[in-house]
């Protein structure tokens, strides 16, 4: 499927059946569908350029020794020097995920849901303060993760990259 259709299916599934969770509360449940082995791309902006540059990336995401907590693991089939591992951590209130507050969770009725968290930070290459979004949609077969920016002063939020992934079997 081309990236512009799946971004138009993800668009019309969200405004036609999705609803919002009252609270913005995340719980261990919302990790499960997280655990696994992905394969996709990365879509960034280069920063210098301004230009899009997609690349391979896969991600493989277990249980963390905390309950609140997932290892990811970053690989990057084409620059093997950039891959890492993280841990992404739900805070014991369940308001934070990663460090930064969780906004808004959004239950889909084809089986997925959508998490979007905010956090103050810098971006860009002059280290411009910035509110940073991210946006989590994961379902069974298909994960998600989009950074976008609001640069302070302004009010248009900028796409800075996206991770789209398949569950491999």
């Amino acid at each position: 499927m081309t990236k512009i259709r799946f971004q138009l299916l993800i668009c019309f599934l969200i405004s036609s059946t999705s609803q919002v969770i009252a609270q913005s509360k995340m719980t261990r449940k919302e990790l499960k569908p997280f655990i696994g082995n992905w394969k996709g791309r990365l879509t960034y902006i280069d920063y210098s350029s301004g230009k899009s540059y997609t690349m391979p990336a896969n991600i493989e995401i277990k249980k963390g020794l905390n309950a609140n907590e997932l290892l990811i693991s970053n690989i990057y089939p084409n620059e093997p020097k950039a891959n890492s591992v993280d841990t992404l951590i739900i805070s014991a209130k369940g308001n934070s995920f990663d460090g930064a507050a969780v906004k808004s969770i959004l239950r889909l009725s084809v089986g997925s849901t959508q998490i979007i968290t905010e956090s103050s930070g810098t971006d860009g290459n002059e280290k411009k303060p910035a509110l940073i979004r991210h946006t989590y949609t994961i379902s069974k077969t298909n994960y998600s993760n989009t950074k976008e920016v609001q640069f302070f002063g302004e009010t248009k939020w900028l796409k800075r990259h996206e991770y789209s992934y398949l569950k491999s079997m």
